[in-house]
């Protein structure tokens, strides 16, 4: 790579970040510049909740010091891009700057999303996502919030009703769905959750959709029409019904794009020199057979800005994500996810085993294919080791191999409670009374006696 060549990254987020320091890493002469109007410095985006409730400063979040970036020699450009001149190589910033690229990376992350509800942008509506997000949310909330709505049943409401109970503001939770997060959920852990969340004083109300947002005199939100009809008086509303790629500005354009910007598995886009990775990235098509085209988990986004990073340097490889994982927490839940466990599946080709603990706040689920292998595996309320976990499921483990080794899996601390043993003691008693059956006998164990 020439020492001229100058690499430019929109978006300081996870995406963008780990493509700039892998590059630095890669080639010790190119020129980079990340750019953001959010923030000078990359933070930590899933911290926003804490600097909200006063558990950290916002400084607190940002991973690496202000001198890392000098040292490593990355521009930051604090500033939004107006308008990228692809023909001229070149971006026009909202200030009437421009800067010159070699090569362009498109990592403008996500929004939320809005749905033409009558009211949405009324003072005291908003979504949450960015530091600017949680600024008008901080100043939304301030003073005469007797009630707060929140629309949708995703990880960012969840964050919100928390953030909001913490401050001792009655929260309504309005979701569409029959149960919490029941599109990627199956039945039970989509039950414990909800549970969970009314047992936090929370207005939990399934099947509800929001109608219109009302005003009061100032401009400012009074209340919240449901589809029921019901009017419910509040004066902060979160919009939480996920989100949507960040990509207004490169509409209209020769960039190829639809709900995200279009690439292909080396994370080009229809230009040369021009690239799109994280929650913007649309993929052709969907990387792997259990993968969605648009990926807008943090643990992807980091393996994009890794993959497109040794591309720009290297001979070119394309992305193989491998096994999916994902975890977050819900209030005080800790939730992880490996491989494939979908909210349904056929019960003729995928044996599920679930354990659930008397207290209602932890389980596990294991799903297995009809020849016993693990597909995936979900998690309430304990941690399990990633590396075990994604080695079992590449090298389809048994059911039964995954159940002798689940001690080696436990993460939790020695005070927490061996949850495992039970999860064992309960695979014995459904599936065998040993783990180590016959091929044959742990698939019939499975399926029954006709397989």
């Amino acid at each position: 790579m020439s020492q001229s060549r100058h690499i430019v990254i929109i978006g300081n987020g996870i995406s963008g970040v780990t493509c700039a320091r892998n590059l630095r890493k890669l080639d010790s002469g190119a020129r980079i510049t990340l750019i953001s109007g959010e923030s000078k410095y990359f933070f930590s985006r899933t911290a926003l909740m804490y600097v909200f409730m006063g558990h950290m400063k916002f400084e607190h979040t940002q991973p690496y010091e202000p001198w890392f970036w000098e040292k490593n020699r990355i521009d930051l450009k604090e500033a939004w891009v107006k308008q990228v001149d692809f023909e001229g190589k070149s971006l026009l910033f909202s200030s009437g700057e421009k800067l010159a690229y070699d090569a362009l990376v498109i990592a403008t992350g996500s929004k939320p999303n809005k749905f033409g509800w009558p009211g949405q942008d009324l003072i005291g509506v908003q979504g949450l996502y960015s530091k600017q997000d949680l600024e008008l949310m901080e100043k939304n909330t301030q003073s005469g919030v007797q009630r707060a709505a929140i629309v949708g049943g995703g990880l960012i409401g969840i964050e919100m009703a928390e953030m909001l109970a913490y401050k001792k503001i009655p929260v309504t939770f309005l979701v569409r769905e029959k149960g919490f997060w029941d599109n990627v959920l199956p039945k039970e852990e989509s039950e414990l959750v909800s549970r969970h969340i009314r047992e936090h004083h929370i207005d939990l109300r399934l099947e509800t959709e929001l109608k219109e947002i009302l005003s009061d005199s100032n401009g400012r939100v009074r209340a919240v029409i449901t589809s029921i009809g019901e009017e419910i008086p509040c004066q902060f509303v979160g919009l939480t019904a996920g989100v949507t790629p960040n990509i207004d500005f490169l509409r209209n354009t020769v960039l190829q794009v639809n709900r995200g910007v279009k690439v292909d598995e080396y994370f080009q886009t229809n230009i040369p020199d021009v690239f799109a990775i994280g929650d913007c990235a649309e993929f052709e098509k969907p990387p792997a057979a259990d993968r969605r085209n648009i990926e807008q988990v943090w643990y992807t986004g980091r393996m994009h800005g890794e993959t497109l990073a040794y591309n720009l340097c290297n001979k070119p490889v394309p992305y193989r994500p491998g096994v999916w994982f994902n975890s977050a927490k819900f209030l005080d839940i800790e939730y992880q996810t490996y491989g494939t466990v979908p909210p349904t599946w056929d019960e003729s080709q995928v044996k599920s085993f679930y354990w659930e603990h008397a207290s209602g706040k932890v389980c596990f689920r294991m799903l297995m294919n009809s020849s016993g292998q693990i597909l995936g595996v979900n998690n309430f309320g304990f941690r399990l080791r990633h590396e075990l976990m994604d080695r079992a499921i590449r090298e389809k483990w048994s059911g039964g191999k995954v159940m002798a080794r689940l001690k080696h899996a436990n993460f939790d601390p020695e005070f927490f409670a061996p949850y495992y043993i039970e999860i064992q003691n309960a695979f014995k008693t459904e599936i065998g009374g040993h783990f180590h059956l016959a091929k044959k006998s742990f698939i019939q164990k499975l399926f029954g006696a006709s397989v």
